[in-house]
């Protein structure tokens, strides 16, 4: 018993010296950082200055969001109106469409960001700003946006660049997008920084599980974030409708050309046989008769024909509507009033409290870290 008590008291004696230790520590970093205030007090205010200036320097964002609620793509045979159609005009008559389709809502995102959706919005017209009556096209919208200061200083040395090689390039070179003989899409440096803009602030994402599709679009302006997104929204389903609908349509224009081809053979056919009865109407040789059923039996199979043709005709245009898919818009392209990202106010308290810590850290550490490095190399 007394050599355990014997050690207690000799690990709580051990043990005094290293909590009065780390409260004298203690104590001596709040005493170092009293004794700095003053530098505090300055680093507060490059700190403030520092912060204003990069918030006043960054512009205003502002985002737009649309959710859609598109038809996925599902498997088909005949349904629909196609089902209903074909059950009218006969059983097989109807065409097949089993499978699933190549291209539906689930590659939005795909298509958002594709080099050929992003060059055609960049013709569509936009407000300028100024008058509600005047517009410019997004391309030149771009163009006006503001930068931050710094950007422009960054870029001089690429501006100089491009500049003399400028005063060396063809005068005859293309300046704007081609489609060459290989089918490839060529761009302009502008266009190419255009279409690298417009992936970064046009997005769209798309739930697996409930095919809710967010189309979302930031730009400087909020009127113009707002009627972007909006022909995001109608492009993208002009582009997946005429994707779904392509095959559909194809096989309409066949069939209408098969169709209005078998209406003129039964034309023909029909008039040959009426002419023939008229001009042989009080003969009756054998031979007369046997002509005669001749060309009713090719007037009967020409008609044939061409009912059937017609019949698969009237599929094909309802499986076409069939094909188009249905876009229900959840959420619709409002006009914000606030600007999103990051806030200025969260700038400014950003930057004092880096030139606070950045103080306070080479006062405690830093600068004596420094003299020791110093005295060792000096």
């Amino acid at each position: 018993m007394t050599e355990q008590k014997l050690a207690k008291d000799l690990s709580s004696v051990s043990n005094e010296p290293k909590a009065d230790e780390m409260e004298i520590d203690l104590m001596d970093i709040l005493r170092k950082i009293i004794a700095i205030r003053k530098t505090l007090y300055k680093a507060v205010g490059i700190g403030l200055v520092i912060g204003i200036i990069v918030a006043l320097s960054i512009p205003k964002k502002y985002t737009v969001e649309v959710t859609l609620s598109p038809e996925m793509g599902h498997s088909k045979g005949n349904s629909g109106l196609a089902s209903m159609a074909a059950s009218f005009l006969g059983a097989g008559t109807g065409m097949s469409g089993d499978g699933v389709d190549a291209l539906n809502a689930s590659l939005s995102p795909e298509i958002v960001s594709s080099t050929p959706f992003l060059l055609e919005l960049l013709s569509m017209s936009v407000p300028s700003g100024g008058e509600e009556s005047e517009k410019i096209d997004l391309g030149s919208y771009l163009d006006s946006q503001s930068s931050p200061w710094w950007s422009y200083v960054m870029g001089l040395p690429g501006m100089a660049i491009s500049g003399v090689r400028a005063l060396f390039a063809d005068e005859d070179e293309s300046d704007g997008l081609r489609n060459n003989k290989f089918g490839t899409i060529e761009l302009t440096k502008e266009e190419d920084e255009k279409i690298t803009s417009l992936k970064k602030n046009i997005t769209a994402v798309m739930d697996k599980k409930t095919a809710i599709t967010n189309v979302s679009v930031t730009l400087q302006d909020p009127k113009v974030a707002a009627v972007v997104a909006d022909s995001v929204v109608h492009k993208l389903q002009e582009y997946i409708t005429g994707y779904r609908t392509f095959k559909a349509k194809e096989d309409c224009a066949y069939l209408e050309k098969l169709f209005k081809e078998r209406r003129e053979e039964y034309y023909a056919a029909q008039k040959k046989y009426a002419e023939y009865v008229d001009t042989h109407d009080n003969l009756i040789l054998l031979s007369v008769r046997a002509e005669q059923e001749r060309l009713q039996n090719d007037m009967s199979l020409a008609y044939q024909v061409y009912s059937q043709v017609a019949n698969q005709f009237q599929v094909a245009q309802a499986k076409v509507q069939e094909e188009k898919p249905v876009f229900a818009v959840v959420e619709p392209a409002v006009v914000p009033q606030q600007s999103s990202g990051t806030s200025r106010k969260m700038y400014v308290i950003v930057f004092v409290f880096l030139s606070v810590a950045t103080v306070i850290g080479w006062k405690l550490f830093g600068e004596e870290f420094w003299d020791k490095l110093r005295r060792e190399f000096v």
